[in-house]
């Protein structure tokens, strides 16, 4: 195998204000685009040429990738006009494919955190000749994802929407996102029009007799849709706990990039990354938290589960958990904001303006 397609048009619309300037593949993840680390572990599992496919704030992508020779790839780019979902966007890429019509495809989703062993699911496809196989994870409440059963040999025998009542959930197996498709699978899906490979691809293939194989692999696994997500899979990365070649530095407690100040006295702990150029005061205290490029953090602040955007400011003694703070946003001094509050690109919240307890 040496050829991929990695899906990334989705706008982020559950990661906002994170990706009102950025799309979601490019926000930061231990210090890097998180589209860093997929296209380093598919290089490391032997991919060779991989065909983004982009749609939303797609001039991004290009500009700080290239060609894709710093991380010894051959990166191409395909923009779509209107989009047209998971499967319309594999077709639409499937002129600059090189692969013969019997030879596998790697696609795989812009926004999972996994440590899927490629090369395995790859083995897998051939070994079975399934025309495409599909990565599987276990999970403990599948009723936020779609299920699929499959046979004693892996064999996929259906594909079972969002279950509804407890009757419903037939396994714990679910879709996570990674598939190998027969090179010429790919140009049975129609052409120009949106088409999802779940909803529409997948089931079809099923009822018209194709070999479709799953195989379980429940080592780390993390959907990154939700701020929540994609702090924790920064802080996993960070870590250790989540498998990367592309993380800048050694895994621990905390990552701090190149021309990031940080205080003395301040504290860094949980995977916390502080980006090029940002500023951690002193008494600071930063737990499980991404603070990105330029933002700066005033004496006393503390800030857990959390994630500050670009040159967003956060003032002394104010508490903030499990909150998202858009780039450029000022938070003044003596605030606490609590869990899902997000704060918008440029927004400015007065001193002591916001408190969830008694200003005693």
């Amino acid at each position: 195998m040496t050829e991929a397609i990695l899906l990334v048009g989705g706008k982020g619309t559950r990661l906002r204000p994170l990706t009102v300037h950025t799309p979601k593949p490019m926000v930061r993840a231990a210090g890097v685009p998180f589209l860093t680390h997929q296209l380093a572990r598919a290089r490391a599992a032997g991919v060779e040429h991989i065909v983004l496919a982009t749609s939303y704030l797609a001039e991004v992508f290009e500009p700080y990738f290239g060609d894709g020779s710093s991380l010894g790839l051959h990166l191409e780019y395909v923009t779509e006009e209107e989009p047209l979902g998971t499967g319309g966007a594999i077709r639409n890429v499937a002129s600059r494919l090189h692969s013969g019509p019997d030879e596998p495809v790697l696609v795989f989703n812009g926004d999972i955190l996994t440590g899927l062993d490629i090369r395995a699911l790859v083995r897998t496809h051939q070994e079975t000749g399934a025309d495409v196989s599909l990565h599987l994870t276990k999970v403990t409440d599948p009723r936020a994802y779609g299920l699929v059963p499959t046979d004693g040999t892996g064999r996929v025998l259906a594909f079972l929407e969002k279950p509804q009542t407890p009757e419903e959930i037939v396994t714990d197996q679910i879709n996570a996102g990674a598939y190998v498709f027969r090179r010429s699978v790919i140009d049975t899906i129609p052409q120009g029009r949106p088409v999802s490979v779940e909803r529409e691809t997948f089931p079809d293939l099923l009822a018209a007799g194709a070999h479709l194989q799953g195989m379980v692999d429940s080592t780390y696994w993390l959907d990154l849709g939700t701020p929540a997500a994609f702090v924790r899979g920064s802080a996993d990365l960070v870590l250790g706990r989540a498998p990367s070649p592309a993380v800048p530095g050694r895994c621990g407690d905390q990552l701090v990039l190149p021309t990031a100040v940080v205080a003395p006295d301040a504290k860094l702990t949980g995977g916390t990354v502080v980006g090029e150029g940002a500023f951690v005061a002193e008494g600071a205290r930063v737990t499980g938290s991404t603070i990105l490029p330029g933002a700066v953090i005033e004496p006393g602040a503390v800030i857990t589960d959390s994630l500050i955007g670009t040159r967003a400011r956060i003032g002394t003694r104010s508490v903030l958990t499990g909150t998202v703070i858009g780039d450029g946003a000022v938070v003044g001094a003596d605030n606490e904001l609590r869990e899902g509050v997000r704060v918008w690109c440029d927004a400015r919240i007065p001193a002591g303006a916001v408190r969830f307890s008694s200003d005693q």
